[in-house]
């Protein structure tokens, strides 16, 4: 049986945990800096993070550049909690992120998450999405929205990541940074950054380069990243973002069986053979425009288009590769109004129109190189979306939250290849996603919420792609139409406090339950069916803590707890097995000093040393659905330093970093359901980085 949120453990564990953060951020108030007051995105609107209704995380741009080289989006999410954010060591398949559970069945990119970056989409109208197209240097922020609020983003938002790039700095500057590590590791960097009449911009160029650890798991990457902005009157600006990534080769190490394991630098069965590896070529525009018509309304449009070119080779000696053409606009409207003497309503209507068309071609390969076409398909998916959005603020005690997102999404494939028989096929998801929920202010330090809503996840074209066989045990190239779209109802509730200046905490309680969840039927020669087979229950908690002790000390602890099972059987799973991929217990623990103090929100680091320690850590996990693959829990501690000095004009940043300081063997991440029970990526050894940034203002 499903674990229950009211059964007296949990609460009492939660309350311990609760009562252990709050003793902490209590004591030793007097000396202490103050934390800074966020602004992030509430659904569409934005607001205070502490006054919005929804587990909001906010990793700012001092936190992204402390987390690590800067390469994946793991490296600073594995501290927000409710995210599993598990790194595959494996660039031809990307990182693996589920939040809340939500995206842990990817095999490969995001699944079941939206990702944003810059206010544009990087996910599919089907669900899909790569992370690796995230250009972190250049990156000011990251949010993290879980919870009923994130289905206001509709179609496989069961959360929402925004990435957005750092401001241009008010003098012109112009930085170069290098780094090398363990494995082959090296990371170079050009950035432009500044302000000059009425525009800004941003410009940053990197390479990145890794021999790898594991045999045959070589990578290298080009991205750029450009964002301009510019005030074309007083009340209308205008920003141009540009993002042009190249991933020439990555190879593919594949996963290993359990005994395999015994030699964790090997590549998996046929890596080698068969030359496993993907490059991948993306490029995109777009621009986002914002008019203000007075102090309480405000239209935003914006419009975006791209390509992505694909090409894989598989260790069942096949090969598959995409070009990819995406399009898409969006426009809303924002507004703010007073219904009365104390009565006052934010509100926000708008719609989502996004394309994405891809010629998707496969067949036989040999030694990494193809000999054949078997496959030739186009695939569309699309989606056309109205939302709507409004915060109702009932004098200084109550906020009534309140929403609705109305989606339509098509997913459609015209095989044009016969010779097999016609696998064409086109299907319709239609869905309404309401959220509803209250917030009591009960003090200018405490907010307590309670929402809830309904949201959905279709197929993606890849999951929709094959059918059941009529006879014998292989998979079916024809376009499934029948598979329906898992919806998810979500119960949230949670408080926020401001125990002094210099400390804030977070804590929630959710429960998730899934109808007609997506799993995999059949896997066979690489193809995969998938059905729906049952439904899931997702309960659980979530703790924040970040405190300033001082001037120089900082600490930041998250704790989450997941029980995510299977509450109807199916197949050879009975009720009550856990979904794989999602360990039931996550935590981060940080403790950094700074010798001159840190420096407020927006403004330049300070000249100094900093030095640190982190703690990550995760209980157990499954690799599959049956619960007979376990990848063990770990807890791993890495250590951080950095030293800033001015020399004549150029502020010079040596940093140092060591990763497993204790050098544990660790599983990174698992391939959920792999047909060769190839499920486990092993997690790095002890791992050093220096690295050195020289910034020069002109």
């Amino acid at each position: 049986m499903p674990v229950s949120l009211s059964r007296p453990r949990i609460a009492a564990g939660l309350c311990r945990v609760a009562v252990g953060a709050a003793a902490s951020l209590v004591v030793l108030d007097g000396a202490a800096q103050a934390l800074e007051s966020v602004t992030v995105q509430s659904g569409r609107l934005e607001q205070r993070q502490f006054d919005a209704p929804a587990s909001v995380q906010l990793i700012d741009e001092a936190t992204l550049r402390r987390a690590g080289p800067a390469i994946n989006l793991s490296e600073a999410l594995a501290q927000a909690p409710g995210v599993v954010a598990l790194n595959r060591n494996n660039y031809a398949q990307d990182v693996q992120i589920s939040i809340r559970g939500f995206g842990a069945r990817a095999a490969f990119g995001l699944r079941g998450i939206r990702l944003l970056t810059d206010g544009i989409p990087a996910s599919t109208p089907d669900g899909q999405g790569q992370a690796s197209t995230v250009h972190l240097p250049s990156a000011g922020r990251i949010e993290v929205l879980s919870g009923p609020l994130a289905q206001i983003y509709g179609n496989a938002s069961g959360g929402v990541i925004q990435t957005f790039t750092r401001d241009p700095d008010a003098v012109p500057t112009v930085s170069a940074e290098t780094l090398a590590g363990s494995f082959g590791l090296r990371r170079s960097d050009v950035q432009l950054a500044g302000r000059s009449g009425t525009a800004g911009l941003v410009a940053d160029y990197g390479e990145f380069s890794t021999d790898g650890w594991r045999e045959h798991s070589a990578a290298r990457r080009r991205h750029f990243n450009g964002v301009v902005g510019m005030q074309l009157a007083t009340d209308t600006r205008l920003r141009v973002v540009l993002n042009a990534f190249d991933m020439p080769y990555a190879r593919d190490p594949l996963g290993l069986t359990a005994s395999q394991l015994a030699n964790p630098r090997a590549a998996g069965t046929n890596a080698l053979a068969a030359n496993t590896r993907k490059s991948v070529r993306q490029d995109q525009g777009g621009l986002v425009l914002e008019h203000r018509f007075s102090r309480d309304l405000r239209l935003q449009a914006r419009t975006y288009a791209g390509t992505r070119e694909n090409l894989q080779f598989q260790a069942s000696n096949t090969w598959v590769g995409l070009d990819r053409q995406f399009d898409g606009a969006g426009l809303q409207l924002t507004g703010f109004g007073a219904l009365g003497k104390a009565v006052t309503l934010d509100w926000v209507v708008g719609i989502d129109h996004d394309n994405s068309a891809e010629r998707r071609q496969g067949g036989a390969a040999l030694s990494g190189e193809k000999v054949g076409v078997n496959r030739n398909e186009m695939n569309d998916a699309g989606n056309r979306d109205v939302f709507a959005q409004a915060n109702l603020h009932l004098g200084e005690s109550w906020t009534i939250t309140t929403g609705v997102r109305q989606s339509e999404v098509r997913l459609e494939s015209r095989d044009d290849y016969l010779t097999d028989g016609n696998g064409s096929g086109a299907v319709r998801y239609r869905a309404t996603s309401p959220v509803l929920g209250a917030t009591w202010h009960a003090s200018e330090t405490l907010n307590v919420y309670l929402n809830q809503g309904r949201g959905f996840e279709t197929p993606t074209l890849a999951e929709a792609a094959y059918s059941m066989p009529s006879v014998g045990g292989t998979p079916v190239g024809r376009f499934n139409p029948l598979l329906a779209a898992p919806v998810s109802h979500h119960l949230e509730t949670g408080l926020k406090w401001l125990p002094n200046r210099a400390a804030r905490m977070q804590a929630a309680l959710f429960r998730i339950r899934t109808d007609n969840e997506l799993v995999a039927a059949l896997s066979s020669g690489g193809r995969t069916v998938f059905a729906n087979a049952t439904s899931t229950l997702r309960e659980g908690a979530e703790v924040s803590a970040d405190r300033l002790w001082g001037a120089s000390w900082r600490t930041r602890f998250s704790w989450t707890w997941i029980d995510a099972v299977y509450d109807q059987p199916f197949g050879q799973v009975v009720a009550g097995r856990a979904m794989p991929a999602i360990p039931s217990q996550i935590a981060f623990a940080s403790l950094f000093w700074a010798q001159t103090g840190w420096a407020p929100a927006g403004a330049p680091p300070r000249l100094g040393l900093e030095a640190g320690l982190e703690w990550h850590a995760r209980s157990r996990l499954w690799a599959d659905d049956v619960n007979t693959a376990p990848a063990p829990g770990y807890g791993v501690f890495n250590a951080r330093a950095r030293h800033r000095v001015q020399v004549g004009p150029v502020m010079v940043e040596m940093f140092a970093g060591i990763d497993n300081l204790t050098d544990r063997q660790t599983i990174g991440s698992v391939i959920v359901n792999q047909a060769q029970r190839q499920y486990y990526e092993p997690g790095l050894p002890r791992s050093v980085l220096l690295g050195l940034n020289a910034k020069l203002p002109l």
